[in-house]
């Protein structure tokens, strides 16, 4: 049976605190979901403490960014997005040959180039080789399970600047690890790859109005005739559970808040994200 739809609201907070305060700040935020084949943005809003004029544009990978800046001396920064969101089972894999993928390589060149965070090193190299089976989406599925069985989840281990290599070499990560290692064995093998950013809701089945911890939370897209998406982190279809907020060559195009500041000191962060699966009636 055909997984039916859901709607989820999700709420995500950041919080910086700046000691001494910041003499002004300026930034830009990743945290509105998109509108795609497999969900529907319903409403969205992000609200800004000290309140802030925004402005919205879409940036070159079709993420939506709200910027802003604060002139005046603030002790602390609240950026707090609010979204409803219409979520669907994962649509078809398409079934494009080798051939097929080698005549895009000019259209698909900017999700085939290692970057910073996927350089290719020997090591993923030769991991890459050992995993092209049959066609392009047999070594998708491939790549996604090696990625999957490689890594241990573990927080505290890497970091937002941790490249594949680097994690890979650890053994341990985060799911911004297992995308970015299986969009660097997948673009050294030829195939299109493009990493995903978003949240998950951690139940396969929650209930109607269950308010839960939710997760910011990294996955990949394969192109292989058609767009689509797996998570190596969970090993899971990805659908109703998962919501797409940006898509990009790695993380560094899909970072949920990034600015500076002027103003000695240091800053810390915390972010929550809240997730409730509401009635679509």
């Amino acid at each position: 049976m055909r997984p039916q739809p859901w709607r989820l609201e999700i709420e995500h907070c950041t919080t910086f605190t700046y000691d001494p305060p910041a003499r002004s700040s300026y930034n830009e935020v990743r945290m509105v979901p998109l509108t795609t084949v497999r969900q529907t943005t319903m409403s969205a809003r992000v609200e800004i403490t000290p309140n802030s004029r925004q402005y919205r544009y879409w940036d070159y990978w079709g993420t939506q960014v709200v910027a802003f800046d604060i002139p005046a001396s603030h002790p602390q920064l609240e950026v707090r997005s609010v979204a409803v969101v219409d979520t669907g089972p994962a649509g078809g894999r398409g079934d494009a040959g080798w051939g097929a993928l080698e005549s895009m390589g000019s259209q698909m060149a900017e999700f085939l180039v290692p970057t910073p965070y996927t350089a290719w090193t020997p090591e993923l190299v030769a991991v890459a080789e050992g995993l092209r089976t049959g066609g392009p989406v047999d070594t998708v599925e491939a790549v996604v399970e090696w990625v999957h069985s490689a890594l241990q989840y573990q927080q505290g281990v890497t970091g937002v600047h941790t490249s594949a290599a680097e994690a890979l070499d650890a053994g341990k990560g985060v799911c911004q690890d297992f995308a970015h290692i299986g969009v660097t064995l997948l673009r050294r093998l030829g195939i299109p790859a493009r990493y995903v950013s978003g949240y998950l809701h951690p139940k396969p089945d929650p209930s109607i109005g269950e308010e839960m911890a939710g997760e910011s939370h990294a996955w990949i897209e394969a192109w292989t005739g058609d767009w689509w998406e797996s998570d190596p982190t969970n090993l899971v279809a990805v659908g109703t559970r998962h919501v797409v907020v940006g898509r990009g060559r790695d993380y560094a195009d899909v970072t949920p808040v990034k600015g500076i500041y002027a103003g000695g000191g240091d800053d810390t962060m915390t972010t929550t994200v809240r997730i409730t699966r509401t009635p679509r009636d």
